[in-house]
């Protein structure tokens, strides 16, 4: 059949005959799959693409049923997460941005000449090859204070946004692009009316025991009359619907400018202590999504402590552990240490991999974004905004072809069914 399609490699189908075909295979799937005891139905359809399942839920009630519920929506993320591992065939969500100029006073981005913010799926390949364009909801930009949003974080197939990218906004969405599905989150209590000047990191995760993610909000108050800011944590459950009791850690400062890493149901950001007037140490936030706890993680000894240094905290390329970019701007010594926690929370493990000096002709030094499973590096390049990769063993780079505008973020991404059961959450 194949052969009345195609002539010497090249599809002679116009998309109404493609729209035909398609509808005919889906068809003979669908009685194909009738034909099956009930019991063996699950264990077929998890097998199938994420568009089919879907599909499938207009089949008939019982399918709409099995497929909308949350232990075969579970059962169907495993088995994907377990056959991407075997297959090599991991994705990442680019996220890029793209303005006339930005600037980020107080480690807040302000665009100007705003022009676009794309969202698309890439293959963690030797290329990075596009995957595909990811249409994004168009009713949520109406409710935006800024530009656009910022991506947070992903997990299991949510993306986590936040409308925070420079004025101080409270519109945090979880949003799935697969099954074009998006839940906002009501207003967390602490805000700039509420507090006053704050610094505030976010981060989701899953909680794997109560099977349910949530949304941790770790906000620094700027005016609080002390040596050091209060920071207050509140976490959003999505089983809930709803934000839980402030609490309030140890004293210390977490950034707004510093991202956060998901790793081993712990959710990291990168805070800092002021041990006096002149001296302050830097430190890793650990908060635990199941049991929401809090604890603290060292930075390697030899680590220098300067106010005008960089930092970035990611997930390491296993994803078992956390590592650490620490980037110069020094006109005399700019450099780009990479480092990774061998052993999770085994502070001794700490390993620098390599240091990286200003680079071509215009000295340059490019900017650490994440670590790609393969080991390899993503960096923008300062000067052309292009996104390469960095081979740590050989030290050489590649040019992956793609700009990574004014600002970039690059999360790794699963494809799931979450949210599909929810009434609560919109379609579009």
């Amino acid at each position: 059949m194949w052969d009345e399609y195609c002539y010497q490699g090249k599809p002679l189908l116009t998309p109404a005959s493609t729209s035909k075909l398609c509808l005919s295979i889906s068809h003979v799937i669908t009685n194909w799959l009738k034909s099956f005891p009930e019991e063996i139905i699950p264990n077929i359809l998890i097998r199938l693409p994420i568009k089919s399942i879907i599909k499938f839920t207009s089949v008939s009630r019982s399918w709409n049923s099995t497929i909308k519920h949350p232990s075969f929506i579970r059962t169907h993320l495993n088995y994907k997460l377990s056959s991407n591992d075997q297959n090599s065939t991991q994705l990442l969500l680019l996220h890029t941005v793209h303005s006339e100029d930005t600037s980020s006073p107080f480690g807040r981005f302000h665009f100007s000449g705003f022009k676009q913010d794309p969202y698309s799926l890439h293959y963690d390949n030797n290329g990075v090859t596009e995957c595909c364009k990811v249409e994004f909801p168009v009713a949520l930009k109406e409710e935006l204070i800024n530009p656009c949003f910022r991506v947070v974080g992903t997990c299991n197939g949510l993306v986590l946004l936040a409308d925070d990218h420079g004025r101080y906004g409270y519109t945090f969405v979880l949003w799935n692009p697969c099954v074009r599905k998006y839940v906002t989150l009501p207003k967390p209590s602490v805000r700039f009316s509420t507090h006053g000047g704050y610094d505030a990191s976010l981060g989701l995760g899953y909680d794997d025991v109560g099977n349910d993610y949530k949304v941790v909000r770790l906000t620094s108050l700027l005016d609080y009359p002390g040596e050091s800011p209060m920071t207050l944590a509140q976490v959003y459950s999505l089983a809930n619907r709803s934000w839980g009791m402030l609490r309030v850690l140890p004293p210390c400062l977490v950034p707004c400018s510093w991202v956060q890493a998901c790793v081993g149901g712990a959710l990291h950001w990168l805070a800092l202590r002021w041990l006096d007037d002149d001296h302050f140490n830097y430190f890793v936030v650990a908060f635990d999504v199941g049991s929401e706890s809090y604890r603290e993680i060292m930075l390697p000894k030899s680590f220098r402590t300067e106010k005008t240094l960089e930092l970035r905290l990611c997930a390491s390329g296993d994803r078992k552990s956390i590592a650490l970019f620490v980037r110069s701007k020094s006109e005399f010594d700019g450099f780009l240490d990479i480092w990774v926690m061998k052993e999770y929370c085994i502070e001794k493990s700490w390993t620098k991999l390599m240091i990286l000096t200003p680079q071509g002709p215009k000295r340059s030094l490019p900017e650490a974004l994440c670590f790609r499973r393969i080991g390899e590096v993503v960096l923008v390049l300062e000067d052309s905004r292009e996104l390469v990769s960095l081979d740590i063993g050989s030290k050489l780079f590649k040019n992956l072809g793609i700009s990574g505008g004014q600002v970039c973020s690059v999360d790794f991404y699963e494809e799931s069914l979450v949210l599909l059961e929810r009434k609560d959450a919109v379609s579009y």
